[in-house]
């Protein structure tokens, strides 16, 4: 177990102890740097990520560990930078959520080498955020911080306030003025303050990190800034269980939903540990990243063959994930681009037929960012880019009831009938 002396927030020095994580690598120089909550090199001021110490031995008998534990993330503790005891602390425990064998979803879109939905929504916030606010609680305890924050587009505000309250912290989010009111409910009732931005989900980010270099930002741990090389990691976890699932091999091909792009690299590391551990056949996946055509800067630096992101003004449905400067854009590039998938987008239109698709095959409502990620494979799949002779996995963030809005204008009763069986014939239900 790795034990690191880090500065906490008072400037003291403390033993910290965060599992098999022997500190933090630069990404861009690999310049190392022991834990801490900092997340920028000192030398290039390229993004942190966690460097571990990760078991060895027998594959079996990590195996046998793994699936000897918790139904929920912290099976996975031996590949987190957690506590070794972090099952017995208060905490929301999200993870092992369903993979959904889409077979009726399947026929529908032409798939015939398998189709599964990773789906999400049945985290305790119904998204995928709780995994990764989950590490960066216990990063928090760590340190010594006592309020935590965020900026965010919504599943994360709410994500951070309930597990603040579970785990007795303050809590303090940011998030754009305008966001859906079902995201705004859900982030407000847990009782944190939840703080309006006026402008969009990058002034947000800005905004959060001129207040971690502030006197009044003292003590607290924005997840996904000072916290992030942590709160990343929770991530990993959809690729563990995605293998799990599939009796501890690879997908073929895998679509992921693109904010910050953190969620596909993450899941790119996941799979490339579970390979270097032995747990899976090392064999070839595509790893496919889904944007809406209205906050498309991934995508259109995809297209055009760059190696930069250019950012966008967002303007689309699909909230969760309107971020126009992605902080992880040219690593999803690079994934993308390795693994020899691809950057696609659809329009809001698409993402709405997408929500309502899966909703009536599968009977999974997502959200829009779900839709994007759907629509997107549709698209991709009728193009030819993804095989549909081969194992494909389509990743679902949240739950569609964070984003009704979306639906709402083309979705309704199909008929308002009398109470009596004339009335009911007369409306052709019979």
């Amino acid at each position: 177990m790795a034990v690191q002396t880090v500065a906490t927030t008072s400037d003291s020095a403390d033993t910290v102890d965060l599992g098999p994580a022997s500190g933090l690598s630069c990404r861009e120089c690999g310049e190392r740097f022991a834990l801490g909550p900092i997340f920028a090199c000192e030398a290039c001021f390229g993004p942190l990520e966690v460097a571990y110490d990760l078991p060895s031995g027998d594959p079996e008998e990590l195996r046998k560990r793994i699936e000897s534990g918790p139904d929920n993330i912290w099976r996975y503790a031996p590949l987190l930078p957690v506590p070794a005891d972090v099952a017995g602390k208060p905490n929301l425990n999200p993870g092992f959520t369903q993979l959904v064998p889409a077979a009726n979803l399947a026929r529908e879109l032409g798939v015939t080498g398998g189709l599964w939905v990773k789906d999400d929504s049945g985290n305790p916030t119904h998204s995928f955020k709780d995994r990764v606010v989950a590490q960066a609680i216990e990063a928090a305890r760590a340190f010594g911080f006592t309020t935590l924050s965020c900026s965010s587009t919504g599943n994360l505000a709410g994500a951070v306030g309930a597990a603040a309250a579970r785990a007795g912290f303050r809590s303090c989010v940011f998030i754009p003025h305008d966001l859906e009111q079902g995201k705004v409910v859900m982030a407000a009732v847990y009782g944190g303050e939840l703080v309006g931005i006026e402008g969009n989900y990058d002034d947000v980010n800005r905004f959060c990190s001129e207040l971690i270099g502030d006197p009044a930002g003292e003590g607290w741990g924005f997840v996904n800034v000072n916290l992030r090389p942590y709160y990343a990691e929770g991530s990993k976890t959809l690729a563990y269980e995605i293998c799990e699932q599939l009796g501890w091999r690879l997908p073929d091909q895998i679509v992921i939903p693109i904010a910050s792009g953190s969620q596909l690299t993450k899941i790119d590391k996941g799979l490339q540990e579970l390979i270097k551990l032995g747990l899976v056949e090392d064999r070839p996946y595509r790893i496919f990243g889904a944007q809406a055509e209205g906050c498309s800067p991934v995508s259109a630096a995809f297209k055009a063959g760059h190696d930069v992101v250019r950012p966008q003004k967002p303007d689309t449905i699909a909230k969760s994930l309107a971020i126009g400067n992605p902080a992880d854009g040219p690593y999803v590039l690079d994934i993308c681009r390795r693994t020899g998938g691809a950057v696609e987008d659809v329009t809001d239109a698409e993402i709405v037929d997408a929500i309502k698709l899966l909703a009536r095959t599968e009977g999974i409502f997502t959200e829009t960012a779900g839709g994007t990620t759907l629509g997107v494979a549709k698209k991709l799949i009728e193009a030819g880019v993804i095989d549909p002779a081969l194992t494909t996995v389509v990743v679902n963030t949240g739950d569609g009831l964070k984003t009704l809005d979306a639906v709402a204008p083309t979705t309704g009763m199909s008929a308002v009938i009398r109470p009596n069986l004339d009335s009911f014939r007369e409306a052709g239900l019979a």
